[in-house]
């Protein structure tokens, strides 16, 4: 174990020893604007504070007979995990939280954590979104995309009860704010029984922790937005809409990169982008007995890498995050102050009704079982095996 964290250490400082130029420019991370000339260590700090997840080894092994570590292949898989992190840290610790080596942290903190161990049990594992994934016609150890990624935080998220978030993935660029208003006031169970039950055990928690302060009903939302921001290379015309994103206070980043190269994209300076890198392999780290986690390599305690935005592949997604409904509500005039009315070539649209031609939007429910990921595909397959033997005997 202490041979582990020396070699992850020695990795981790390896990887991280790129520092920010002097400059008069501001830096934005995450919706916060930081000048390094005065409050150099506050930005490394509020850097720091992100949910900085890997490449691991030796967990075990994937669907009990598949690969046990994500080397090489997951990259996009945590990038995505990074950007549900952040969602959830706002949800319950709010933007402004820090973290600090060694410090107590609120259980919320380690209970976010451990929904993210890579172990088969919980809940946004590399175990689970990988699993998922076959759903969205990737086999497991195949590299994701952003939108795959989206798509499959949308399915897992349906069987978290204690995050409750409602997930919208917009479609062919697309942000349609009636359907987001249906899906986050909508109860979204799948029948009378599940509402039952998920409002006992939200009674169960008690009043003081049931919303986290939210005004009942409203599902905060997890917004993620696929795009394609030029054919083989980032169309200059898109980069000013695409920094203004980072600025908002609801950003959760983006997910992109380059070809087979993901990166969890927090913020930019000048024409920069900073981002969080998973290419480093660390050892397999579970939860104590007593439910905390060691989280030294759980965050980047050095300076941030950076590439230049024109190097940054089109495909990409961005990420935002609102607690409350006026939080959406911002948002939305920020989109149409911001990006929309400065833009001849606009990045995505914002429309007030979802369009005619489209499908009728049914806000996504969790399936009537009680598992998730692949033990949720076995538990359907073993259903219709149950439907076929009953059908026989009838006959």
């Amino acid at each position: 174990s202490v041979l582990s964290r020396y070699e992850n250490q020695i990795t981790i400082l390896s990887d991280y020893l790129e520092e920010f130029p002097e400059t008069d420019e501001p830096v934005w991370i995450l919706g916060r604007q930081h000048h390094l000339n005065t409050d150099k260590s506050k930005l490394l700090l509020d850097i720091s504070a992100r949910l900085w997840f890997t490449y691991r080894r030796k967990f075990s092994p994937i669907g009990g007979t598949g690969p046990s570590s994500d080397a090489g292949w997951g990259c996009m898989l945590r990038c995505g995990q990074m950007m549900l992190a952040q969602a959830l840290i706002c949800r319950h610790l709010g933007r402004d939280w820090q973290w600090e080596k060694h410090k107590k942290q609120p259980e919320e903190y380690h209970r976010i954590l451990r929904c993210f161990l890579d172990r088969k049990d919980c809940c946004y594992s590399i175990h689970q979104m990988a699993q998922m994934g076959v759903g969205e016609g990737k086999s497991i150890g195949e590299w994701f995309g952003p939108n795959t990624v989206a798509q499959v935080l949308k399915k897992l998220a349906l069987f978290d009860e204690w995050n409750s978030l409602a997930v919208y993935v917009s479609m062919d660029n697309t942000v349609v704010i009636e359907d987001i208003k249906k899906m986050c006031w909508s109860p979204a169970q799948s029948s009378s029984v599940a509402h039952s039950s998920a409002h006992l055990h939200r009674s169960a928690l008690g009043p003081h922790k049931n919303t986290a302060g939210l005004c009942p009903g409203w599902k905060p939302l997890l917004l993620i937005i696929p795009l394609r921001l030029g054919i083989n290379h980032i169309n200059p015309v898109y980069i000013d809409a695409f920094k203004e994103c980072f600025k908002m206070p609801q950003s959760l980043g983006a997910l992109g990169g380059k070809p087979n190269n993901a990166y969890y994209f927090i913020g930019f300076l000048g024409n920069e982008l900073i981002y969080l890198d998973p290419h480093t392999t660390q050892s397999f780290v579970d939860s104590e007995e007593n439910g905390t986690v060691d989280d030294q390599s759980f965050h980047c305690q050095q300076a941030p890498h950076r590439m230049k935005i024109m190097n940054l592949d089109p495909s990409v997604a961005l990420g935002f995050f609102c607690k409350e409904e006026c939080d959406f509500d911002n948002w939305c005039s920020l989109v149409q102050k911001e990006i929309l009315k400065q833009q001849s070539l606009r990045m995505f649209e914002l429309v007030q009704k979802h369009p005619p031609h489209w499908p009728p939007f049914i806000p996504p429910s969790k399936p009537e079982v009680t598992t998730t990921g692949a033990e949720l595909i076995e538990s359907t397959d073993k259903l219709f095996e149950l439907e076929e033997e009953f059908e026989i005997l009838s006959v």
